[in-house]
């Protein structure tokens, strides 16, 4: 099976149409999500939408679970957008849907195993702290023992988001990303990974083009999508509750 993998939309959906409009041309059997459909971006409710219609499952993220239940342990303009984005939700005059909006929202799940043997474990953050663990690639080097009881809890691979940071962690441990990689990773018997699938719509490895990957046949291949910032940008600079911050940083990639 080749299989889409695409995280942290956050709102941000001409990053999203930018991404599926590029899977359409692979070629894909089908499309997951790792979760943080929203949060931050202008265009939420889009982003929902479009998951709902174009991805097998979804996952919860912790902007998801922001906006659904609380945004606990956020900084103040992530928490204002949490707040911004629920506003959006409960402003939606058509009650069919609303209530599909919240629906699809309250049945996401923290964790899917998936592959033909099972052995692909699927979160937003970590294995050990599904919904809000960060794993860096500094990590690999500073955090060797939190690296080992993640690692304690994967069977064979394990697909995450969250830091907004591609590349594959290996149970050497080490990290590598795309680039060293040249873009594609060969999974090795009896060898363990961890890929980090990077953000569509706001990356924060310092190149500012949506990130994916596809998985296939024992492989992952990373993936980056052009797309147009400045729309993006314009809504955010025009919504008072977003930081101005949140649109400058898609230039960058930070």
């Amino acid at each position: 099976m080749r299989l889409a993998v695409i995280s942290d939309i956050h709102g941000n959906a001409e990053a999203l149409r930018a991404v599926l409009s590029d899977i359409e041309a692979r070629r894909v059997d089908g499309i997951v999500c790792l979760g943080d459909i929203v949060g931050y971006g202008p265009d939420p409710l889009a982003c929902v939408d479009l998951v709902a219609e174009k991805c097998q499952w979804s996952l919860l993220g912790n902007h998801d679970f922001g906006v659904l239940y609380e945004p606990t342990n956020f900084n103040p303009g992530a928490e204002q957008a949490a707040y911004w984005t629920r506003a959006q939700f409960e402003a939606e005059t058509d009650e069919a849907a609303r209530a599909r909006r919240w629906g699809f929202l309250s049945q996401l799940r923290v964790r899917v195993k998936f592959g033909s043997d099972q052995q692909i474990i699927a979160v937003h953050g970590s294995p050990r702290r599904p919904i809000n663990e960060y794993v860096f690639p500094d990590d690999a080097i500073n955090g060797t023992l939190k690296i080992q009881q993640i690692f304690e809890r994967i069977d064979k691979c394990a697909v995450v988001g969250h830091t907004h940071v591609p590349g594959v962690f290996t149970d050497e441990p080490d990290f590598y990303g795309p680039a060293e990689l040249k873009n594609k990773f060969t999974f090795q018997v009896g060898e363990k990974c961890m890929i980090n699938v990077g953000s569509v719509g706001q990356p924060r490895d310092n190149d500012p083009r949506a990130s994916y990957v596809v998985i296939e046949d024992g492989s992952v291949e990373f993936q980056r999508v052009g797309y147009d910032i400045d729309t993006v940008a314009r809504k955010i600079k025009a919504i008072p509750q977003l930081n101005d911050w949140l649109a400058d940083r898609l230039y960058e990639g930070r």
